[in-house]
């Protein structure tokens, strides 16, 4: 059970209700939106800086799947790792992709930028003053800078929210298997995961 009140989506404020429109009709994909309704406004003001970010991203929606999901797994966010977004569905993140974040500087299926941008991603989150020039310097083989910048302020939105939601323990609408408490999960190496219509 969750540690904080997860709000029923039909008591959502109807000013929210307005802003996920069809989304209110899948419980699992709202994840640490349904603790974050009890302050409409704070909820409003994430979702209006989250669409923003997608908006004027210039970063593919894979990447950013693929980041948020290698993220997700360090975090032990279990609503993170049972989540699958739309957009990086759309743009070829397959479950067989999901799987090559087991080791991804090993997965012959994604790029070296993507390599690239998934050790930056594993530093931010586990050792995050490792990430050192050299980490840097690889970047900016596959990136520019304003793409670099970015990316740091996706991992940090993924690093914080999903340890946010981890803390909250948000799982009773997931799936099984993102129950457990007591075992680290992955987000890869299973079927049983949500999709995310926002």
């Amino acid at each position: 059970m969750a540690r904080l009140h997860a709000v029923a989506p039909q008591e959502f404020d109807p000013t929210l209700r307005s802003t996920l429109g069809p989304a209110l009709d899948d419980p699992q994909g709202l994840g640490l939106l349904r603790v974050l309704a009890q302050r409409p406004d704070v909820a409003q003001a994430f979702l209006t800086f989250r669409s923003a970010m997608a908006a004027t991203s210039t970063l593919s929606p894979r990447l950013v799947e693929l980041t948020r999901l290698r993220i997700a797994f360090h975090n032990q966010c279990r609503s993170c790792m049972a989540l699958r977004t739309a957009t990086g569905a759309a743009d070829g993140v397959t479950e067989g992709l999901v799987c090559s974040l087991e080791k991804p500087q090993e997965a012959p299926d994604l790029t070296d930028a993507e390599k690239a941008a998934l050790r930056y991603a594993d530093l931010f989150a586990t050792d995050h003053l490792a990430a050192d020039e050299a980490v840097f310097d690889d970047l900016r083989q596959y990136f520019t800078e304003p793409e670099i910048v970015e990316l740091g302020m996706q991992i940090a939105v993924f690093v914080g929210f999903g340890r946010l939601s981890a803390t909250w323990d948000i799982v009773d609408d997931l799936p099984e298997r993102f129950h457990a408490r007591d075992v680290a999960v992955t987000p890869w190496g299973a079927d049983a995961v949500v999709a995310d219509h926002r």
